[in-house]
Formats: C-alpha cells, structure tokens, sequence
C-alpha cells in the first residue's frame, strides 16, 4: 500500500505533530465484543500448564521467583480464592485486558491522528491479533505484559507529544510491569535508544524524565532485590530460552513469528505503520517509536529471546498503520479487499486461537501454529494415569510413593486434580518448584513414580532400579508433550535427594 511520504524525510513539514483525532464509541464496542467472547470461552478445554504452576506459586507468595516476578501468582491466588477452581473466574483479568488492550491501540491510533474509521480499523486488527485473543484466553505473565507496554507506549507518545510529564506514568507503568517480568525494561531501553537515534534528545536529561527513571526503579525494587538476593535466576532462565529449550524460542522462530503474531493479513498494516513513523514528515516527533521496536526485535534476536517479546510494539506500529491503510482504501476495490482481508483474519482466529473446535476433534495443525492449544487439553486424563499406576502399586509403597515431575505443569496438575485422586504430593526441579520442597529425607523416596522424562537414562543416575509402569493417556488424539509419555516406577535412590537436587534435579527454562 502507498504511505504517504515525501522524497527528502526532513522536509518542510506543519509545526509539530498533528492534533489527535476525534473521539468515538466504535473502540468501545469492539473490546466489548473481545472480551464477552473470551469470557464466554474461558471454561472450555481446561488449565494451562502455566496456569496450574501460576496458582502453586500463588500458594508460596514471595517478591520473586525464579522465572517471574509476584504478580500473576498474587493474582491466580486471588482468583482461585474468590471462586475455587473456576476457570471463568481465574481468566476474567486475561478478558478485560484485552479488551483494555484494544481500547489502547485504538486510542494510539487516535493520537496520531486517525480518526473515526483509522480508530475502528485499529481496534478491529487488534481485536483479532494473537498476541491478544491467545493470550487474553489465558491467565499468563504475556498477557500482563502487553498491557503494560501498550500503557507504555500510549504515555510515550503523550510525552513526545511535547507534555514530559506524562513520563511519571510511564514510569509507574514500567516499574509496576516489572513486578511482572523484567522484559519492560527492554521496552525502556527500546524508547530511550529511540529517542537517542530520532530524538528529541532534550528529553534524555529532563527532569520529568529522570523523575520518571527513578519512579520505574522504586516500584520495581522489591522483586530486583529478590532477584539480586538470588544470584538473577532469571538470567540462567533467559539462557534456556537462548538455547532453544523453550516454546517459541529460537532466532528463525523470531523472525516468522513477527509474520504471524498480529496476524499475516495485518503484515501490510503494521509494516506501512513502521514506514510511516520513521519517514512520514507530520509525524517526526514519533520517529523514536519505530526505532524503538528496530531496537527491542534486534536485542531479541541477537539475545535469541522468544519472539512473541516485542509483539504489544507491533501493536504501536499497526495503529500507526491503520491510519496509512485509511488513506489507501478510499476506492471501492481497495475496500473490498481489506474487507476480505478482515474476515479472513477473523475466520483465522476463531480456529486457530480460540478454544472453538471440540477438544477431541482439534486438528494437529491448530497445536501446529498455537503450541498453548494443546497444553489445555486433558490435564484430568493426566492426573488419571498416574493414578492407575499409584493403585497398582502394593500398599506398602503406595503409602510411601511420591511424584516426580519433569515439568510445574505436570506438578501442577497433581496438585490441582492429585487429591480427589489419592495421590501424593508431586515435586519438580523446573523453575521455582525446586524452591518448593524436595522429596522427604527420612524416607529416601523409596518409591517414586517419575514423568516427564522420554528416556530412563538420567532417572538411572538417580536410582537403581527404573521400570516402565505405564503411559500418559488424556483420552484425545493431541499432540503436547504429555499425551503418549512414559509414566516411570523408581526404586533404590543412589544419593541423598539433598546431595542431587541442587546440582541434578533442578532446571530453568
């Protein structure tokens, strides 16, 4: 599509940027549908696995963890608290956010300029986009996250705008998110590079600016202190995902991702958006937000974080674009195209985002394209197998068995449908479950029922004697990487769990 732009980028241009545009209800109605739908979805399929490590996390509150800050987990506690198991509950925060997160990229787009139809273009692709429907169907630390870099960003723009104080909120909004992940202090990187490349350079040493810095840093201290208190942990987590060990890791991924994660028929949209920022002439004074997410997906892909990082900047740039695709589609045919586009995209979102198709019916290209679909499917047939295995066992040692776990869904999942099940506790060295007790010393683990594990080789550095006692049935054909697995029986452990848990058992990534 043609962005309206002049040969020489710093040409004689309108003092300043242009006046935002009017207000309108359209935005309104579109998030409101968002988040009717996903709330009307929400009890359908079931937990996802990080939801299930979320409210074990929640049961052992604390300013850090090691792959997160306190938010979610303080959240899914409260959730669950509120209404005990009920998925609808736990997931109402994820609705509302995005719905708040397409209320954003509309009122972005007003304020550079779009009006009525730009504003309703914008909401509309966002309201289909991936990183919203996906993430707005679960309770996740993503999903916190694109409301804070997307409340980030609208108070940018506000300050390069010409008000500075605006970056107080977008201090809060910062230093509050990092209580979530430390990735939005990717984003200030990102903003403060960008205004370093396109200026204006005078806000580097405004005293707004600073005051702003310093409010992002107060805010963020308790879980920073947990997390130097800890030796980082989340840096040997960062080094997983860097090492592909990790959904969504991996430089190619990153780089397909970008394609994808809006939604392919919004590629246009939010590629004429970056063009826009970085040449159009009324709109120099944004100039640094296109840097910005030049900055952050380079940090991203050298660093080989997981690509979906920089989504909520994609998000900036396609409310940019929604007022360059306003402009082009002024003829009927241009409309009737983007028209076909949209209900592509919709058509596309429905199927593959949203849990729509039956959970025993779910095509294998849908987990193909969205690997969470299938982490929602059949933790109850989970916690059922190995719970045929724990009857199985002679009493004896039913009495002394415990779970280990190769993963905190897995674990999570125990402790979530593990009691109606009789079945003893679970324990996992992955991420902060290793923080939350190992198998009991006195009795040396004598008998331990192990999953997550394909191969017995590292189980038999740990114990004398592994035998196959069973596999992961959930009952529906689904490809994750529970169906089908390997349920082990464990006996004789070689060390002290005290000696290998530390050193062997526990894991990031």
């Amino acid at each position: 599509m043609a962005v309206p732009v002049t040969d020489r980028p710093d040409a004689a241009a309108p003092a300043g940027p242009p006046p935002p545009g009017p207000r309108t209800k359209g935005p309104w109605l579109v998030a409101g549908v968002v988040t009717v739908v996903l709330l009307a979805l929400a009890h359908r399929y079931g937990y996802h696995r990080d939801e299930l490590y979320f409210l074990l996390c929640g049961r052992h509150l604390d300013w850090g963890y090691v792959d997160q800050g306190p938010l979610v987990p303080a959240l899914a506690r409260a959730m669950d608290t509120l209404a005990p198991g009920n998925l609808v509950v736990l997931r109402t925060p994820s609705a509302l956010i995005a719905g708040a997160a397409v209320l954003l990229v509309a009122a972005l787009a007003r304020q550079f300029g779009a009006g009525r139809g730009g504003q309703l273009l914008a909401a509309g692709t966002a309201a289909v986009a991936g990183v919203v429907l996906a993430t707005g169907h679960l309770l996740s630390t993503t999903t916190v996250d694109l409301l804070v870099w997307l409340a980030a960003a609208y108070c940018a723009v506000r300050v390069l705008r010409g008000d500075p104080r605006w970056t107080l909120g977008l201090g809060a909004v910062l230093g509050v998110g990092m209580l979530n992940k430390l990735l939005p202090a990717l984003l200030g990187v990102g903003l403060l590079a960008g205004v370093a490349i396109a200026g204006p350079r005078r806000l580097l040493r405004d005293r707004w600016v600073l005051a702003g810095v310093a409010l992002a840093a107060l805010l963020a201290a308790p879980n920073l202190a947990w997390q130097a208190a800890h030796d980082f942990p989340q840096l040997a987590v960062a080094s997983s995902i860097a090492d592909g060990d990790s959904s969504y890791s991996g430089r190619l991924d990153s780089v397909v991702l970008q394609l994808l994660i809006i939604s392919p028929m919004a590629v246009p949209i939010w590629v004429a958006g970056l063009i826009a920022l970085l040449r159009h002439p009324r709109w120099r004074a944004f100039r640094a937000l296109g840097w910005a997410w030049l900055v952050v997906f380079g940090i991203v892909l050298v660093a080989g974080g997981k690509g979906y990082y920089d989504a909520p900047l994609l998000l900036v740039l396609t409310a940019a674009g929604a007022v360059v695709t306003v402009d082009w589609a002024r003829t009927v045919p241009r409309r009737v195209l983007l028209a076909a586009a949209a209900v592509v995209a919709v058509a596309g979102s429905a199927v593959l985002l949203l849990p729509t198709l039956p959970a025993d019916r779910l095509a294998g290209f849908v987990v193909e394209v969205n690997y969470d679909a299938g982490e929602t499917i059949g933790w109850p047939a989970f916690a059922d197998s190995l719970a045929a295995v724990h009857r199985g066992l002679p009493p004896e040692q039913r009495q002394r068995a415990v779970i280990l776990t190769g993963n905190y869904g897995e674990a999570g999942a125990v402790a979530r449908y593990g009691p109606a099940r009789d079945l003893p506790r679970a324990y996992s060295g992955h991420n902060s479950m290793a923080e939350f007790g190992r198998p009991p010393a006195d009795a040396d683990a004598d008998t331990v029922i192990a999953v997550g594990w394909d191969r017995p080789d590292q189980l038999r550095g740990w114990f004398r004697q592994v035998t196959l006692a069973g596999r992961v049935d959930q009952r529906v054909d689904v490809d994750n990487d529970e169906n089908g697995g390997p349920i082990w029986l464990c006996q004789g452990l070689r060390r002290p769990w005290d000696q290998i848990w530390e050193q062997e058992v526990r894991h990031a990534g």
